[in-house]
């Protein structure tokens, strides 16, 4: 084990390192292919026998880690749903490891900084927050698996169902509701929960990819009408991609209407909500039941960190306490441990850089990011409408705007050709990032703007590479 002297020399030298790292990031290529070299280097790498110094290991991530970034931390990164760290929590992430405490309960400062950064989040976003209606998690995964299973435990409780004794054999099936649109992290949680698949019902949508309220209210009545078992939708504050977000206060109004739970998958939008201009379109989050938050998305906390935010704290803690209710109010003043509120029992200390993200911006330095990137993504959608060579292939409503490549001369066939390559191909030069899908059956890309620091000069750069990439593949096509 290294003394504290080595530590406090390799802190310093650590300190040194990332910061000329991150300073850096601008000057480099976004994102290189490994070598096959390096790749190999670090797949191969025997378990060592003896340990070495503190100052050698910095040399080796010097040398073969830091050279090799995803690149989410560079301004023309626009790919999938990835961050830049924000400095103040990396600095948080640091002294958090330092500390290194389970945050599953007690009296110690991470637990009730939790508490505080929790309601920090709900308050961003205007959800409403009782004691106890939320945790940090891994991440919206997560946090959606943890509000599914109160709203399955809360559904069986109607049915007269206690489905933690009796387990899901008690129960019929439940059926949910989503949209095309919907991220796989709820089905995947409909499948762990032993809700399974198959009951959760594709809905409708708008030609921009909108759950349709009224085609909502349609399929609920023909299942109840059938027998069916109605419980749960799943409702997108911001969807991965168009970054669209559903008409929430019609889709609580079916809710309400029918008694079901509404979980809004908020992970990468609901912090749109700070944008003036797009705020509007988050009216009726504040009515759901659960809403999943991705803090280690748009805020940049270091990953991994992810919110569940609830209604019913009590509805939470009845889904996972394995604590007697009649002990309950013994500890934390009636709260109780965050292990009785979610799955993880030995739970990090991911609070501290969420407090020093935040901290570190205070409420108006995030409106001003959330905001910048927004303006950044309706100008980026501009330039796309403007060009006779670009296709905007949806709105923009957040921070996401998905087109294709469209030059004169290509069919419909050679178009799909081009534009599933095109992304690839752009990532391999070096200077731009950006990631690609699948809209109503067309190839696209679809640019993700979560860095304030990106500049109108860096869109105009993807733009351009997009342009020479793809005229490249259109010569093959």
């Amino acid at each position: 084990m290294a003394h504290t002297s080595d530590f406090r020399s390799a802190a310093h030298e650590a300190a040194d390192l990332l910061a000329d790292y991150l300073d850096g990031l601008p000057a480099r290529a976004v994102w290189t292919p490994m070598p096959a070299d390096a790749r190999e280097g670090l797949l191969g790498l025997p378990l060592p026998e003896q340990g070495v110094e503190l100052a050698e290991l910095l040399g080796r991530v010097a040398a073969q880690v830091l050279p090799h970034p995803m690149g989410n931390g560079h301004p023309r990164f626009f790919g999938w749903v990835n961050a830049a760290p924000a400095p103040a929590g990396v600095l948080g992430a640091f002294a958090a490891a330092a500390m290194n405490p389970s945050a599953a309960g007690g009296d110690h400062a991470d637990v009730h900084l939790e508490r505080s950064v929790v309601r920090w989040l709900a308050d961003l976003v205007g959800f409403p927050h009782p004691a106890g209606g939320g945790l940090l998690t891994s991440g919206a995964s997560m946090a959606t698996i943890v509000a599914l299973a109160a709203a399955r435990n809360r559904a069986a409780a109607r049915l007269g169902v206690d489905v933690r004794e009796e387990g899901l054999a008690a129960l019929p099936p439940l059926v949910g509701y989503v949209s095309s649109e919907t991220h796989s992290c709820v089905r995947k949680a409909a499948e762990l929960l032993g809700l399974g698949s198959r009951q959760l019902k594709t809905v409708a949508t708008d030609a921009s990819g909108h759950l349709d309220p009224a085609a909502l209210r349609k399929q609920i009545a023909a299942d109840l009408a059938e027998g069916r078992t109605p419980f749960l939708v799943a409702a997108s504050a911001g969807t991965v991609n168009t970054g669209a977000v559903d008409d929430l206060d019609a889709l609580a109004d079916v809710c309400a209407e029918f008694g079901l739970w509404l979980h809004i998958d908020g992970a990468y939008g609901a912090f749109g909500r700070l944008d003036p201009v797009s705020a509007h379109r988050f009216a009726g989050l504040e009515r759901a039941d659960s809403l999943a938050l991705d803090p280690h998305k748009w805020l940049g906390v270091p990953v991994d960190c992810g919110c569940v935010l609830v209604r019913d704290a009590e509805q939470l803690r009845g889904t996972f306490s394995l604590v007697p209710p009649y002990l309950r109010d013994d500890a934390a003043g009636g709260l109780g441990w965050f292990s009785e509120y979610g799955i993880e029992q030995t739970r990090p200390f991911r609070s501290l850089k969420v407090w020093a993200t935040i901290a570190a911006a205070g409420r108006t330095g995030i409106v001003r990011d959330v905001s910048r990137c927004c303006a950044l993504a309706r100008t980026l959608g501009e330039l796309v409408a403007a060009a006779d060579d670009l296709e905007l292939l949806a709105p923009v409503e957040t921070s996401i705007v998905a087109f294709r490549y469209r030059p004169a001369g290509l069919d419909e066939e050679a178009l799909h050709r081009v534009n599933a390559l095109l992304p690839v191909a752009v990532q391999e030069r070096g200077k731009a990032f950006v990631t690609g899908t699948v809209l109503s059956g067309q190839e696209a890309m679809r640019a993700c703007l979560l860095n304030a620091t990106t500049t109108e000069e860096d869109l105009r750069i993807l733009l351009d590479e997009v342009r020479e990439a793809g005229a490249a593949l259109a010569k093959l096509a």
